[in-house]
């Protein structure tokens, strides 16, 4: 039988389907890549900013975990929104058991400014769940409180995701430049290399769930065995791709187009 690639999500929920577990799954969809997800927080939110979070009990996510990865192969995973102490040190307890590429996008607040994590699991996400990754997927907010450090030039992004992999211990680090004004570029420091990817700032409001997307891009491109440069470089594709013809749909910050891509062949 053709080998099926399989992608896991361990995130919480947007009802709205812009952001979260439902971006991830639309996105592995639109690689081919078999999407799975363990759901931590149902989050009630929308285009305009987040209205309510509650928290999966730690066993229902444990018993979540333990049934996918019992059952089917893992070929990568990603982690979004794992709001608290305990939901982070179950998932480094459960990492050993799969030996796939993890990508960490790390959550702390959405689009519309509201904050995803609590206060006192952002040191733990920088110490103990950071090392565990293959990749981490910070936008510039998210790198200047993980490295301590502002981030005010394409210099210091470079420096920034040197920093996560040589001091913190993440695998390869992905400095995303959204926040930046001009083009839209990020940098990947791979521990050898600082690799650049580019592309035209696409002027939209309608950026909502553009990280998780992103992540989850790359998280599907691994998962069929590409390499990171490679699953890098194709997640920018289609990230653009998806902001590029975004939805004006909701009165705040729409979301992007998950199936853009099917105008062009899946893997770049």
């Amino acid at each position: 039988m053709k080998k099926i690639a399989t992608a896991l999500t361990i995130a919480g929920t947007d009802p709205s389907g812009g952001a979260g577990i439902q971006a991830d799954l639309k996105t592995f969809q639109e690689l081919q890549s078999y999407g799975m997800s363990v759901i931590t927080s149902v989050v009630a939110q929308n285009t305009t900013g987040v209205q309510a979070i509650h928290h999966v009990p730690l066993e229902m996510i444990e018993q979540q975990l333990d049934a996918v990865i019992s059952d089917i192969p893992i070929h990568a995973f990603k982690t979004g929104m794992i709001a608290n102490i305990d939901m982070m040190k179950l998932i480094v307890e459960k990492l050993p058991q799969t030996e796939a590429p993890y990508v960490m996008d790390p959550v702390m607040v959405a689009t519309s400014g509201d904050a995803l994590i609590e206060v006192e699991a952002r040191d733990f996400l920088r110490e103990q769940l950071l090392p565990t990754t293959s990749l981490v997927t910070p936008n510039i907010p998210e790198a200047e409180f993980l490295t301590g450090e502002k981030i005010e030039s394409t210099d210091d992004m470079k420096q920034a995701a040197v920093v996560l992999v040589e001091k913190f211990g993440a695998g390869a680090a992905l400095i995303k430049g959204g926040h930046m004004e001009g083009d839209a570029t990020d940098f990947l420091y791979d521990g050898s290399t600082i690799h650049t990817f580019s592309a035209e700032r696409i002027d939209t409001k309608n950026t909502h769930g553009t990280g998780c997307t992103y992540s989850a891009a790359i998280t599907a491109y691994l998962s069929h065995g590409l390499n990171l440069y490679e699953a890098v470089k194709c997640g920018k594709h289609f990230v653009t791709a998806a902001i590029a013809e975004s939805f004006p749909l909701g009165s705040g910050h729409g979301p992007t187009n998950h199936w853009a891509i099917r105008k062009e062949n899946v893997k770049q």
